[in-house]
């Protein structure tokens, strides 16, 4: 059953970023996991501009309320932080205020950590990713995982 939950959100999200390149300004995701993995593939290709689409509150996306200057520069450090091999979701809980957790394992390198991605239901029923859990990451940043000779 999780197998068949996973395929269906890789499809998901595959459908929905062919969608918000073709289209409009799309922000935000269905769900939360759809977010969550959303922004780990912008991340992964270093792509700010579609971090920025699923990165926000209860508001909507931060991109909207922030200076972009200061938004990209965020955006450019957790791009760095959650750049990966391999990422899997592990669950979904309810977090604080009406949140839903997003676990996460990523893989880089010989390196694994599991991290947690809060996400928020914004305007238009839209999922953000709102915050994460960078220090089990930080040695991801600037670190291969691999081992040079």
């Amino acid at each position: 059953v999780n197998l068949r939950k996973i395929a269906g959100l890789v499809l998901l999200a595959a459908c929905s970023s062919a969608t918000q390149r073709g289209g409009g300004p799309t922000t935000g995701a269905a769900a939360p996991q759809l977010a969550t993995q959303q922004f780990l593939l912008a991340a992964n290709a270093g792509d700010i501009q579609a971090m920025s689409a699923e990165w926000g509150t209860k508001d909507g996306p931060a991109r909207d309320a922030m200076d972009h200057t200061q938004l990209e520069k965020r955006l450019a450090i957790l791009a760095c932080y959650f750049k990966h091999d391999s990422a899997r979701i592990i669950g979904e809980a309810p977090g604080m205020a009406g949140h839903r957790d997003v676990r996460v394992e990523l893989k880089k390198g010989n390196l694994t950590r599991q991290t947690t991605f809060y996400t928020i239901k914004g305007p238009g029923d839209r999922w953000y990713v709102e915050n994460m859990d960078l220090a089990s990451v930080r040695d991801f940043c600037g670190n291969s995982g691999t081992t040079t000779r």
